[in-house]
């Protein structure tokens, strides 16, 4: 890697892989610190790396920011429970309309915070691993009232997307938008619903064909039984034996009266039926199970390396993983300075998802230079097929080349490339009535393309970009170029 003297192609792509996008202010910045530096900056960020002031500003304007989650989950709740009430059919509806607009409205805040940060903040691999961990523990917005509460999972997810994995896993568990949607919300004793079991072995700890059985699911729903939402405000009655069991944190509930005390084998360890302490007991055996680390391991590198990473690779970063524990940031450390990442640091290995393409050519194209609309970025990944908060299976999106590479796909990037490196595309239009667009206009042939971009292309797309008729058609060429996909 480089010193803090200048930067190589080489420099360039390990940059861009890491982050949301190369752009001439962050490339600045690790000229200035050197890699090794800047990658520790990265790893290790304070626990709220500030903003500019033009996209916090954005954020702090939206209603219900500051509110604590449980009071926004209550007071929707009662919005639809006073709707579902009047009695005149229409005015029913109508009532029933407002609910959901508002719900619709909470949602595209939430997506908002999520593109301003993603774009802006300067803890960038964080945020890139802010958005692996939430397409890892997948939630869809649209199911039930998933979309007021999307905006506050992403949080609890950001807060723990470099520390330890129990505690990241914790949190998930822990979230009503998790209970809500793989439904262990209706899992009780003597009424299991195994979907949160199933899918916290199959896609959040241990993964497919990790040596877990039917069985394995069953006594893991057993243990879950119990643990749900309740945003009633007052507690549940119980008897007086169960009453010292119960745990209620903002919506996250552990009912004693629903949960099945019998004991269980679960994994080849025998666990006494005591509670939520059970709880506790599984999340243990998942997370220190050596399946775990492996899995785990191959993902962030299939994300951030190739779509088949080498198998040393993903050894050196299992064996971190259990040797500290779990901890993230030590595992992305073992993976960036192993010799298969350096070696993956060349035009054409890793080709971009859409939500790494569209962050991407937004933050080359305006650099710091803030959005006023998140709208027009948000419909671009909808119509890519990446739209944010919006897989409907617990499985998330595919983090490898094959679904994003199709001619249909190439086409559509193509015509993005084109709105962005035309003009401003609405992107300085802010969202409210009668407000009117900043003209804007990208510079991407800057000093960056001549000092270092420029030579991470071939000779095919310098000969496009030679034959560029105006400033709008270059931008366009270079950002649907093949180089500037990967």
């Amino acid at each position: 890697m480089a010193d803090a003297a200048e930067l190589t192609p080489h420099d360039l792509i390990f940059l861009d892989r890491l982050t949301f996008g190369i752009n001439a202010s962050s490339a600045a910045h690790l000229q200035a610190v050197g890699t090794e530096r800047w990658l520790n900056e990265q790893l290790h960020p304070p626990a709220n790396s500030p903003l500019p002031e033009a996209a916090h500003s954005q954020i702090e304007a939206m209603a219900d920011v500051h509110k604590f989650p449980f009071d926004v989950v209550m007071a929707f709740d009662a919005q639809a429970k006073s709707a579902n009430q009047v009695a005149d059919p229409d005015q029913r509806k109508a009532a029933q309309q407002v609910y959901q607009q508002a719900m619709n409205e909470r949602m595209k805040q939430a997506q908002a915070r999520s593109i301003l940060r993603a774009l802006y903040a300067p803890d960038q691999l964080r945020a890139r691993m802010t958005w692996f961990w939430f397409n890892h523990f997948n939630v869809h917005q649209h199911k039930s009232n998933l979309r007021v509460l999307v905006g506050d999972y992403e949080d609890a997810i950001r807060a723990h997307a470099l520390g330890k994995f129990r505690d990241l896993l914790v949190a998930t568990l822990r979230h009503p938008a998790m209970l809500r949607y793989l439904d262990n919300t209706d899992n009780a004793a003597g009424h299991l619903n195994e979907n949160y079991a199933r899918e916290i072995m199959e896609l959040h700890t241990m993964g497919v064909g990790s040596g877990y059985t039917q069985g394995d699911v069953e006594a893991l729903a057993r243990i879950l039984t119990g643990v749900g939402i309740d945003v009633k405000p007052d507690a549940p009655k119980l008897k007086p034996e169960l009453q010292s069991q119960l745990i209620r944190e903002g919506a996250f509930e552990f009912n004693p009266a629903r949960h099945d005390y019998g004991d269980k084998t679960f994994l080849g360890h025998e666990i006494k039926g005591r509670g939520f302490a059970e709880v506790d007991e599984a999340i243990d055996i998942l997370v220190h199970h050596p399946a775990t680390a492996t899995h785990l391991s191959k993902q962030i590198a299939t994300y951030f390396v190739s779509d088949n990473p080498p198998d040393t690779l993903v050894s050196k970063m299992a064996q971190t993983f259990k040797a500290t524990d779990g901890d993230i940031a030590a595992v992305l450390a073992t993976m960036v300075h192993a010799t298969e990442f350096n070696a993956s640091l060349k035009p054409g290995t890793k080709f971009k998802d859409p939500v790494h393409y569209v962050f991407s050519a937004v933050r080359l194209a305006y650099d710091d230079k803030v959005i006023l609309n998140t709208l027009p970025v948000q419909n671009w990944l909808n119509r890519l097929g990446e739209g944010l908060f919006n897989h409907e299976t617990p499985d998330g999106y595919s983090m490898t080349s094959a679904s994003w590479s199709g001619p249909g796909q190439m086409t559509l990037r193509f015509e993005i490339a084109r709105q962005i490196g035309s003009g401003s595309a609405g992107l300085f239009k802010p969202d409210l009535p009668n407000a009117v667009d900043r003209p804007a206009f990208p510079l991407i042939q800057n000093a960056l393309y001549f000092n270092g971009l420029r030579q991470t292309l071939g000779p095919a797309t310098l000969a496009a970009l030679d034959q560029a008729v105006s400033p709008q058609d270059w931008n366009t060429l270079f950002l649907s170029s093949p180089e500037f996909m990967r």
